[in-house]
C-alpha cells in the first residue's frame, strides 16, 4: 500500500468523533454537562476533536491521541484499536482489490521431529497434548522448521495459519493473506460452531502456544487463539450468541490489560481471566 492510502486512513480514523471512542471506552457522559465525560483517568472535556483531562492536566486533538491517553498505547495499537471498531467505508466493488488467498507453507514431516522437540522441551507442551494435533492436522512442521497452527473457520476448512519459529531467536508471525476474522485456533480440536445445549466455557488467548497451555492448565475449557491481542474478533459475537460463557484470557501486561477492557466494554457478558504471570505459556513452565 503506498503512503498515500495510509495517510488517508490515519486522517480518517484521527476525524472519528470522540464522544463515540468515549462510548465504547465505558466512559460516563455527565449529568450536567454534556462536554463532559468521566473516564477511568478522571474527567475529561470534550470540545469538537479538542478533549483535556483536569486530573492531570493533559490533553489532545482526534481519535487517534485519545486511545493513547485513555489505554497507555502506543500510536500503531491505538490506530489499530480504531481500525477494528471503525471499518473503512466499503469501496465500490469495481474498485475493491481482491482478497489475497491464504498461502499455507507446505508440511514437512523432516522438521516435524524438531518442532516438537521444541513445544515439549521448550514450551513444557505435553505430548499427550500435542501429539493428537498433528494427527488432526491442525499442527504441522514447515521447511523451516517452523511451528504451523492452522485457523479454521466454521465449515472447519484453513482461512490462515499462526508461524512459531523454534530456532535459537524468537520469531512469530502469519502466513500471507491470514484472515484472522474468519477463523481461530482452537483446543481441544473439535467442531465448536455446533448446536450444544451446555456450551463448555471459552478462554481466548494471544497465541497457540497460549492456548494449549491455557487448555493444559485448565482442560475443562475450550482454548482459542486470537493471534494477538484484538478486543473484537469479528467470530467473538457469534460465540457469545450461542451461549458460550467468554473469558478473555489475554496476557498480563499493559497491551493485554487495554485490549481485554475494550473487550469487556463491547461485550459485557465476557470476564476477565488473566494469567498469573506474563502469558499462559510462562504460567505452564513455572508449574512443570
Amino acid at each position: 500500500m503506498s503512503s498515500q492510502p495510509i495517510r488517508l486512513r490515519t486522517d480518517q480514523l484521527r476525524a472519528v468523533p470522540l464522544e463515540a471512542v468515549l462510548r465504547l471506552w465505558g466512559a460516563q457522559p455527565d449529568r450536567y454537562d454534556r462536554r463532559k465525560w468521566h473516564t477511568a483517568q478522571g474527567i475529561l472535556s470534550v470540545t469538537g476533536t479538542k478533549f483535556m483531562n483536569w486530573n492531570c492536566g493533559l490533553g489532545g486533538g482526534g481519535a487517534i491521541d485519545l486511545v493513547i491517553h485513555l489505554s497507555g498505547l502506543p500510536f500503531l495499537q491505538a490506530l489499530q484499536w480504531l481500525a477494528d471498531h471503525f471499518p473503512a467505508p466499503a469501496l465500490p466493488p469495481a474498485s475493491a482489490p481482491p482478497r489475497p488467498a491464504v498461502q499455507l507453507p507446505p508440511p514437512d514431516p523432516d522438521q516435524l521431529a524438531r518442532v516438537r522437540h521444541y513445544l515439549i522441551a521448550k514450551r513444557a507442551l505435553a505430548p499427550a497434548r500435542i501429539d493428537p494435533l498433528i494427527q488432526a492436522g491442525a499442527l504441522y512442521a514447515d521447511a523451516k522448521a517452523n511451528a504451523v497452527f492452522l485457523l479454521l473457520n466454521q465449515k472447519n476448512a484453513p482461512v490462515g495459519a499462526e508461524l512459531r519459529g523454534t530456532g535459537p531467536h524468537p520469531w512469530r508471525g502469519m502466513a500471507p493473506g491470514s484472515q484472522k476474522d474468519l477463523g481461530f485456533f482452537a483446543v481441544p480440536p473439535l467442531p465448536l460452531w455446533a448446536t450444544d445445549p451446555a456450551p463448555a466455557p471459552i478462554v481466548l488467548c494471544e497465541s497457540a502456544i497460549d492456548a494449549i497451555s491455557c487448555w493444559t492448565l485448565h482442560p475443562g475449557y475450550r482454548c482459542l487463539s486470537t493471534a494477538g491481542a484484538r478486543s473484537n474478533p469479528r467470530w467473538l459475537a457469534p460465540l457469545l450468541h450461542q451461549g458460550h460463557q467468554v473469558h478473555c484470557g489475554f496476557d498480563t501486561d499493559p497491551t493485554g490489560e487495554a485490549m481485554a477492557q475494550a473487550m469487556m466494554t463491547l461485550h459485557p457478558s465476557v470476564r476477565r481471566l488473566a494469567p498469573a504471570q506474563h502469558d499462559w505459556n510462562d504460567v505452564l513452565r513455572s508449574e512443570s
